[in-house]
């Protein structure tokens, strides 16, 4: 089976922590199928001289073409016009047809992963080679994205005719089911952990490789986009009413985005209780982990966010936010802890437990496991063979 894959989420030598969860999984797919990628780069006339603002910008040096885990991945540009929804889809679509038509008769099947406007595209690309087009959910697209109107439309028109639709959690396929697409075409497909990256190591000894030897506080890690979205405001106020009752807590913070600046502001208020890292390479981050004492996801939204099933694959209890997919990860107190989003006193006593919370790191690991990423790719190329079918 030949499978092009078209995305806006994937690596790139620009920004190559970008989207592990893509990355790791097409490559695993890659093992039991033909796969390339076309994974797109946002641009507008001018794009550069707004790199400080824009991803757009930031992106401009990407190659046209590179190879990524051995697959061929080529990065070309689409027309990306800020706050114009209604037309992303059709433009996004219009950019790429040049591109894919040149690949006319080498591909079977057509995933778009990511639903707007990935997917929309992928299904206008998939009409123009005479093949189906499955689209893959991930959690933000379905569940922020498509409360704007125009977006809304958008996915109404696309979902339904996709072969199949992929989406990472059950809550999340709940979602696709209500923009008509029916139950027997949503397929549930969690993503993987790389077991022999995220394991448990010793907490002490992840410090020290880390440059923090000695440092008996307790840790408190965030991993992801340093967005507002992803609670990371709420994390930072919550850090500071619990930083205001006890000295020996800490909290790391590794990513990059729009909300680092307040970020470096906190930090600035209270020294080296607060680190900001910045983007780590993927390999770095079980590290970061092990160094901790609980993982802190605060997001408004989910689907089934990876850096919660890694951090209990590194033995490392989560507190996080009852949102999307992430209840059926956290399903026992021994796994951690759930609050409601946009919160932060009540995350702030949540944080102070978990830093007092003792736990047998083994024990954490074992009972959140989940598969690796050859099985979640397997059961993606199965939807993708019932797509054929």
């Amino acid at each position: 089976m030949r499978v092009l894959i078209v995305t806006r989420l994937y690596p790139n030598a620009r920004d190559p922590s970008f989207s592990p969860f893509n990355r790791q999984q097409f490559a695993a797919l890659a093992r039991r199928c033909d796969v390339s990628v076309v994974a797109s780069i946002p641009w507008f006339p001018g794009a550069r001289l707004f790199a400080r603002w824009s991803a757009a910008g930031r992106l401009v040096g990407v190659p046209r073409e590179e190879r990524i885990d051995g697959l061929p991945v080529v990065h070309p540009r689409y027309l990306y016009v800020p706050r114009v929804h209604g037309a992303a889809g059709a433009l996004y679509a219009a950019s790429l047809a040049r591109e894919v038509l040149r690949r006319r008769g080498r591909h079977d099947v057509v995933l778009g992963s990511w639903a707007f406007p990935d997917g929309v595209g992928a299904v206008a690309l998939a009409r123009l080679l005479g093949v189906p087009a499955v689209i893959k959910v991930h959690g933000s697209d379905m569940n922020v994205l498509a409360r704007t109107p125009a977006i809304a439309r958008n996915l109404r028109w696309a979902l339904p005719r996709a072969r199949r639709v992929v989406a990472v959690s059950r809550p999340l396929g709940d979602v696709v089911a209500s923009f008509g697409v029916p139950r027997d075409r949503i397929d549930v497909v969690p993503n993987g952990v790389d077991a022999e990256l995220f394991r448990p190591r010793d907490r002490a000894a992840a410090r020290a490789e880390l440059g923090h030897a000695g440092d008996a506080r307790r840790w408190l890690l965030y991993v992801g986009r340093l967005r507002e979205d992803k609670g990371v405001l709420d994390l930072l106020e919550a850090f500071g009413r619990l930083a205001e009752r006890r000295a020996d807590v800490r909290l790391a913070l590794v990513g990059d985005g729009e909300a680092r600046a307040a970020c470096e502001r906190a930090a600035g208020r209270l020294g080296d209780r607060v680190l900001v890292a910045g983007q780590r390479p993927l390999e770095e981050v079980p590290r970061w982990m092990a160094a901790c004492d609980a993982l802190v996801l605060p997001s408004w939204a989910e689907g089934t966010p990876n850096v919660v099933l890694e951090a209990l694959a590194c033995g490392r209890r989560a507190v996080a936010t009852r949102v999307g997919g992430t209840p059926d990860l956290i399903v026992a107190p021994e796994l951690g802890e759930l609050v409601p989003p946009r919160e932060p006193a009540l995350l702030a006593d949540a944080l102070a437990r978990a830093a007092d919370t003792p736990y047998d790191p083994a024990a954490v690991a074992r009972a959140g496991a989940r598969g690796g990423w050859s099985e979640s790719a397997a059961h993606l190329e199965g939807s993708l063979r019932a797509a054929l079918a």
